[in-house]
């Protein structure tokens, strides 16, 4: 599935609410669904900076993709994050780097969120970019 077909899928997922209480449930449900992050992963380096939680974030480069694994202190941070894994991980790093995360805005996150919350997502998406970068820099 492409990265456009995933966030499709998001923000058909989302749009079937009206009520942000229940897309804040959705969020949580999400990130309760996401596998916890081994400790060995849970390192300073790890961390993200930003972010009023804690979220850890994991890069690994398999057969030519990235693939991410967070963990987060917080249930809709960690929500936030198990969105942006399902968008970008399983991707080469030219894909990462080239997305328009639409989906973002599409589902009305950004302003639904704390000032502090939303500057998270802001460090989450430019750590995933740092990644992608590094990742491919290394393999060219």
């Amino acid at each position: 599935m492409t990265i456009n077909e995933k966030q499709d899928e998001i923000i058909e997922e989302f749009s079937a609410f009206d009520d942000w209480m229940d897309k804040y449930a959705l969020l949580i449900d999400l990130g309760n669904s996401l596998k916890p992050l081994e400790e060995k992963y849970k390192t300073p380096e790890n961390l993200i900076e930003g972010c009023q939680s804690r979220v850890w974030l994991q890069a690994d480069y398999e057969n030519g993709k990235i693939v991410f694994k967070a963990e987060s202190d917080a249930v809709i941070v960690k929500g936030i994050v198990s969105l942006l894994i399902s968008v970008l991980s399983n991707h080469t790093p030219d894909e990462i780097l080239d997305a328009n995360l639409y989906f973002i805005d599409k589902i009305g996150l950004k302003e639904h969120l704390s000032p502090t919350r939303s500057n998270g997502l802001v460090s989450m998406v430019k750590q995933m970019h740092l990644y992608a970068l590094a990742f491919k820099m290394k393999n060219n």
